[in-house]
Formats: structure tokens, C-alpha cells, sequence
């Protein structure tokens, strides 16, 4: 594999479920279909597992599964709804990814996403650990196999972000070239600072404790050229600009590689698929390049160099991160602008903070203690349906106050509140019945919970 072609496709959807119907409502602007998901799906998703391919005089030659060529994530949103409204769009995305595990020595051509499209280096850790555990999760449950990399929304990045997927097991990503600070062959010491770094080649990032995993940088130039400069008008010119990228000047095993919105073939780019599937053929009709996706390149040619990232960096905002939390410039148009996002960030980091509780006791499996600098909610499950939280509290005022909030949301929930008597170990406890049967209390207590009486542990979990 001395000259290799990888081609990847970012497939995501937001969830746009109304959340009291749990359904898509319909969007007039995505006329004459329902809503942007079904006009995506028939414009893009749908076609890339069936794209023609066709001769000068439009004969369609053979149809082709696009999936089963490219290297390629789809977000856990997207393919929940592909899932549920198009299983056949998403049955033979699965039977695609199968396809190339058995072509490539079993390295597959799917990788994995963060549950959510969130801006990792915005995230607390805790949330940056949650967010890869679903992504990884959600994929083992519809490819039936671990992933090998994993997708970073808007290749947004930080070195506490690579330090998680890393904790993890995810052996590669994606970043853009420009996200890269400094790079040196893994036996020298000196470090070349870098403005865009050569993407032909696989990158060790090392993390703390020896944690390290690859780093793929894409071809900035071919990436754009795709996206935005209609590269894709004709399959020959795609197939050209990827050939032109090969350096005879490089001595080691090459890797050209390019990474976009894969909503390009077919829904931003009219008839993209069929541009992809007709270089993805000629690519592989050649003698002198592989096409191949990321894991197979990085099991035959492990890193010879390392490299530092730029922190806080992405590929669709130019002052780093900032788009997503003040009003930086990066707006869709000029009268548009974003200065709402900085209270928005705020908001969210205060309820994280409010609600980043540790578990400090457990009571076989039937209650825990969960705290927070001063404060802690105790869990139970009880006999009653459902389970009961116990917010604790300082004093008698606090608690009237927490009462007073959660009787707010009777307006928007429907809640009846019930007083109840002092318990045992000096409790007062005010309890909370929703809908759903969730029993919510605070309580003032005297005295802390009976470790020892109750058979409970504490612990810093």
C-alpha cells in the first residue's frame, strides 16, 4: 500500500423530533417534502447506497454502494431516525460496513461519532466522557462490532478531548490540517513548527499517562475543492486533483486523503453521488493506488512521526472554538449575528455545574448518595412504582425554598405535591409526585445517613 486514497463522508442530522410528540413536524421550507430529513434521505442518503453509474451516452452501467467504498461516520441521531422512518437506507448502510470489513482484513469502513454534535473543548470532561461512551455504545449497537476511530463534531479539538478517546480505545481521528502545531519523527527531539502540516502520512498524538492515539490531518485544498469549488462537476477532474496530491519526492508509503460533509454527494452537490461512485470506480480500476479507509492504512503503516494539536481548534471556525459560544464573525450571513450565544453557554455550564453530582455512599443497590461541594441527592428505589430522590439541604429555609421551586413546575409538568411526616434520623421531607411516577423529596436532616446501619459504603466513585 505504497499509495493510498481514502475518501470520507460526515453524515449527520440534528434531531429535529418535536420532544412532547416524539416525531418530525412538518417543515415548509424542505417542500415538497415533510421535513429536511426526508428531503436529505431522498436527495443523498438513499442514493449513495444505489448510485449510478453511467457512460457518455447516460447508460447506467452497474449501481453502486457507496457506503461499501468510503470511509464514513454517521451521527446517532441521524441513524436513529434512518433506522425507524428508512430501514431499508439503513440496512444497507450496515450491510456496506460488513462488506468492507470482509474486503479490508476486517478493518471496517464506519467509524464512530459523539453521541451528540458537541463541541468537545466546550464540554466539562465528565460530559466529553459521557458523549464518547454513547457514541461508542450507539455504534456497537447497530454495526455489531467496535469501532476503530471516532468522529469529533466539526473536528473541534482539544488535548483533553484526544486524552478521553484515547481512556477509551479509540485508535485514530480526523483533524484538519490546520489544527496542527508541531510535529517531529519519533526518534528525534527537536519539534518543527508546522502551519499546514503534510497530510500523507498517519501523526502520533501522546496524552498523560501513556495514553496516545492516531491522528489523520485531510487534504485541505481537495476537501475544499469538493465542498465548495465543484470539483465534483466531473468524476475525471475528482479522480485528478487526488492523483496530483502523490509526491515521487516522498519516500515513505503515501495516503491522499480528503474528508467533507458527506451530505455533499447528492444534497449540496446535485448528483454527487454518482460523481463519487464513478471515481471511486476508476480509482480502484488503476494499478498504481488503493483505495482503501483509515484503519486498514494505519494497521499497514503505523506512525513515524509524532504531533501537537492546536487546543481549541475546528474546521468551520477560524478564531478556533469561538463560534459556538460568542458572536466571533462566523455567522451564516451579515445580518445575522450571535451574540445570544454567550448567555446560552452560560446557562449550560451552570446546570452542569448545578447537576455534576459524584456518588459518595451505596446502600446495596437500593440507594445512593450523590453530592456536590455542599450539596447531595440520595436515590432509592422504593415499593411504590417508580424510585424517590432526596435533595438535601442546610435548613429548614432552604428547604422551603427548594419546595417552593419544584412546586413551580407543577405549571409545566403537571405536578401534585404532597407533605410528609418527619422520618427516622431526624428527615424532614417534602415529596413531589410527577406523571411519570417519579417520587421527588428534600429534606433537612439532622444527622447524616447511618452508614453503618444501613450496610452502606462509602466511596469517590
Amino acid at each position: 500500500m505504497n499509495r493510498a486514497i481514502v475518501v470520507h463522508g460526515h453524515f449527520y442530522q440534528p434531531p429535529r423530533e418535536n420532544p412532547w410528540l416524539e416525531s418530525v413536524e412538518v417543515q415548509d421550507s424542505a417542500a415538497p417534502h415533510h421535513d429536511w430529513n426526508v428531503r436529505v434521505t431522498d436527495e443523498c442518503y438513499a442514493p449513495n447506497t444505489a448510485a449510478r453509474r453511467v457512460d457518455k451516452n447516460n447508460k447506467v452501467l452497474d449501481i453502486v454502494n457507496n457506503f461499501e467504498k468510503i470511509s464514513f461516520n454517521v451521527g446517532p441521531t441521524l441513524f436513529a431516525w434512518l433506522a425507524r422512518e428508512r430501514p431499508d437506507v439503513y440496512a444497507k448502510i450496515i450491510e456496506a460496513d460488513r462488506a468492507s470489513v470482509a474486503a479490508r482484513d476486517g478493518h471496517g469502513n464506519a467509524i464512530a461519532q459523539v453521541y451528540n454534535h458537541m463541541i468537545m473543548p466546550l464540554a466539562s470532561r465528565r460530559d466529553k466522557v459521557t458523549q464518547v461512551r454513547w457514541g461508542l455504545d450507539d455504534f456497537r449497537a447497530h454495526f455489531g462490532r467496535d469501532p476503530e476511530g471516532l468522529w469529533l463534531p466539526e473536528t473541534a479539538v482539544d488535548s483533553e478531548s484526544l486524552e478521553v478517546l484515547a481512556e477509551a480505545g479509540v485508535k485514530y481521528t480526523i483533524l484538519a490540517p490546520h489544527q496542527a502545531a508541531r510535529v517531529r519523527a519519533l526518534d528525534a527531539e527537536a519539534w518543527e513548527d508546522v502551519e499546514g502540516i503534510d497530510p500523507s502520512r498517519a501523526y502520533l498524538w501522546r496524552g498523560p499517562r501513556g495514553l496516545s492515539l492516531a491522528l489523520f490531518f485531510y487534504d485541505g485544498p481537495i476537501s475544499r475543492a469538493i465542498a465548495f469549488e465543484g470539483l465534483l462537476d466531473r468524476s475525471e477532474h475528482f479522480v485528478a486533483w487526488l492523483e496530483a496530491a502523490f509526491s515521487d519526492q516522498r519516500a515513505w508509503p503515501q495516503l491522499v486523503h480528503c474528508a467533507t460533509d458527506g451530505e455533499t454527494y447528492g444534497h449540496h452537490k446535485r448528483f454527487g453521488e454518482m460523481a463519487l461512485a464513478a471515481a471511486v470506480q476508476q480509482i480502484e480500476a488503476g494499478e498504481d493506488v488503493t483505495l482503501t479507509n483509515y484503519g486498514a492504512f494505519l494497521a499497514a503503516n503505523p506512525p513515524t512521526h509524532e504531533v501537537e494539536i492546536r487546543e481549541r481548534t475546528s474546521w468551520s471556525c477560524a478564531h478556533g472554538v469561538e463560534r459556538w459560544r460568542s458572536d466571533c464573525g462566523c455567522a451564516a450571513s451579515a445580518d445575522r449575528h450571535q451574540r445570544w450565544r454567550a448567555p446560552l453557554r452560560e446557562a449550560v455550564d451552570w446546570l452542569t455545574r448545578a447537576f455534576g453530582f459524584k456518588e459518595r455512599l451505596q446502600i446495596g443497590d437500593h440507594r445512593a448518595q450523590l453530592v456536590y461541594e455542599g450539596g447531595a441527592v440520595i436515590a432509592i428505589q422504593g415499593n411504590a412504582p417508580g424510585s424517590t430522590l432526596l435533595v438535601r439541604v442546610d435548613d429548614a429555609d432552604a428547604l422551603r425554598f427548594s419546595v417552593d421551586r419544584l412546586r413551580g413546575a407543577r405549571a409545566a409538568g403537571g405536578v401534585d405535591d404532597e407533605r410528609g411526616p418527619g422520618s427516622h434520623r431526624g428527615q424532614q421531607t417534602a415529596l413531589q409526585a410527577d406523571l411519570s411516577h417519579l417520587v421527588v423529596g428534600e429534606h433537612a436532616d439532622d444527622d447524616d445517613v447511618g452508614i453503618g446501619a444501613d450496610g452502606g459504603q462509602l466511596g469517590d466513585r
